[in-house]
């Protein structure tokens, strides 16, 4: 169905309010029946019922607004996805704002929303461009997957401008460029104005595609930077608590939308009402969580980097961190995950995992309680290893995800754990 109503669901919120106030009130009665209720329903359904056949027929004509099938459209999902819409889109500076479109599609899982973005926008042939560090899952899909169905990918660094220019010229056809910022897991910053900027030059039907799921809508607006999509896996800091397993793709061009709802309807990689009416819930308080976390994660990366069983410390919030003046330019803040590698290797990064008590070991990440991960055994274990060699994900590489706890309490955690290298 046509996205009228999450269109308008994001004008009232579009210029007026700050970020924590559309997080709390953006979309809130999208698509919902009025009642008195203060918090929105659950609509845990497959199908829909219509007053009459005109109304079924008319609405299945996109004549009326109106729900079908939960595959092709929710009223509880529709309230997060109109939320994310004023969240992603509210920096958009055009000369007629009235008229800015965002519109959000959520997923499955975040592999569905980039598989589903890759089989929108490519047919067999097509070349495009991927960032060289990507999530372990997203690589390879468009290592193993992709190319079956005749995508060509090519690998670039988008960190390095230069490497960057030398592709596109190289394949000035490509269809889609695909990158992440910061990167999984090495905290690597892409220029995103100046990567959109370089690549447009060259091909300007190109569509570029940011995955935002480190960075959030509240640290990075790559819409705000000229990218065409923004994906995020909306497991992650979205819903923060650990509890649902989803994806999103949010787009600034109706033709996107349009394609991106004829993968919805056919593959149906649609997700279910309850886990839209948590991510909703979750959105509600992503300011308030991401600051304490971001504010956690620059004094774990600065104990981290003073301590000599570590060889070095990844965090953009780091003045040591090669690509720190663009992150302060292009983030709000520096985001809550961090990593190290370990002196020692594997056989050390294992003690340390095993001996936290805090932290859980376990993969994801952008939840409330701090999780701690081995990248080359765990997320990216499908990557070749010489793929991860070359992208510096070595053996003794530890991934944290930073939590609110306190953090004096982290803290002590690692170096208690570290004690034990």
């Amino acid at each position: 169905m046509e996205d009228s109503k999450r269109r308008d669901a994001i004008q009232l919120f579009y210029l007026k309010y700050g970020f924590a106030t559309r997080c709390l009130h953006a979309g809130e009665k999208v698509g919902q029946p009025k009642s008195k209720s203060h918090t929105n329903a659950i609509f845990q359904t497959s199908t829909f019922t219509f007053d009459d056949a005109e109304e079924g027929a008319d609405i299945f004509a996109q004549k009326r607004e109106g729900f079908v099938y939960t595959r092709m459209g929710n009223p509880t999902v529709m309230v997060a996805e109109a939320k994310l819409n004023a969240l992603e889109g509210r920096e958009i500076k055009l000369a007629d704002p009235e008229n800015v479109r965002v519109s959000s599609l959520l997923f499955s899982s975040g592999m569905a929303a980039t598989s589903s973005l890759t089989y929108a926008l490519l047919k067999p042939g097509d070349e495009f461009l991927r960032g060289a560090v990507l999530y372990g899952s997203s690589d390879h899909f468009f290592v193993d997957v992709a190319p079956k169905f005749g995508m060509k990918p090519v690998v670039v660094n988008t960190c390095k401008p230069a490497e960057l220019k030398k592709a596109i010229k190289a394949h000035p056809k490509a269809k889609m460029l695909f990158f992440e910022t910061p990167t999984n897991p090495l905290l690597e910053i892409t220029d995103i104005e100046d990567a959109v900027k370089t690549v447009k030059a060259v091909n300007p039907e190109i569509v570029v595609a940011v995955d935002n799921t480190f960075a959030t809508p509240y640290l990075q607006q790559p819409l705000n930077h000229g990218v065409d999509v923004v994906m995020h896996s909306t497991t992650k800091y979205l819903s923060g608590h650990g509890t649902i397993i989803g994806g999103a793709l949010v787009t600034r061009h109706d033709w996107i939308k349009d394609a991106l709802f004829k993968i919805m309807k056919d593959h149906g990689p649609s997700p279910s009402p309850f886990d839209c009416w948590l991510l909703n819930l979750g959105m509600k308080t992503l300011p308030i969580r991401v600051d304490k976390c971001c504010q956690n994660a620059m004094t774990i990366a600065r104990f981290l980097e003073q301590h000599p069983k570590v060889e070095k410390v990844y965090y953009p919030g780091l003045e040591s961190h090669p690509q720190h003046e663009l992150a302060k330019r292009q983030m709000r803040l520096f985001g809550g995950m961090v990593g190290f590698d370990i002196k020692g290797g594997y056989a050390c990064a294992q003690k340390v995992m095993n001996n936290v008590h805090i932290f859980s070991l376990a993969v994801s990440l952008g939840c409330v309680d701090s999780l701690i991960q081995h990248p080359a055994s765990m997320t990216h274990a499908s990557m070749a290893p010489e793929a991860r060699a070359k992208a510096g994900i070595g053996d003794g590489h530890i991934r944290l995800s930073i939590g609110i706890e306190e953090e004096e309490d982290i803290i002590h955690d690692l170096e208690q754990a570290l004690k034990k290298c």
